[in-house]
C-alpha cells in the first residue's frame, strides 16, 4: 500500500487510514482516523479532537482487552465501523 508523508502541516477535518500515512511534526484537528492494526508512523504529532475508528485486527484487540478488563467498556465511537463510502480518505 502506498504511504503519503505529511510533514510540518496542520490538517483539519480530513479522513485518514493511519497505515497509509506518515505524519511528522503535524497537528491533526477534527480528523477521523481509521486504524486496522498495521504499521504506522506518528512522529512528534499533536492530535486535537480527532475521532478514532478501529477495524479488523485493531478492533478485535480492543474488544479482547475490554472483555478481560484491560480497557473500559467500549464507547460507541470505538465500535466496529465501515469505511465511509463518501468523501476522500487519505
Amino acid at each position: 500500500m502506498p504511504v503519503t508523508k505529511y510533514e510540518n502541516q496542520t490538517v483539519t477535518g480530513q479522513i485518514f487510514r493511519v497505515e497509509e500515512c506518515w505524519f511528522v511534526n503535524c497537528t491533526l484537528k477534527n480528523c477521523v482516523m481509521y486504524y486496522s492494526g498495521g504499521p504506522f508512523e506518528l512522529e512528534s504529532c499533536r492530535l486535537e479532537n480527532c475521532q478514532w475508528k478501529f477495524q479488523g485486527p485493531a478492533q478485535q484487540t480492543i474488544a479482547l482487552m475490554s472483555s478481560i478488563g484491560l480497557l473500559p467498556i467500549q464507547p460507541t465511537h470505538l465500535q466496529p465501523t465501515k469505511t465511509p463510502s463518501t468523501g476522500q480518505v487519505h
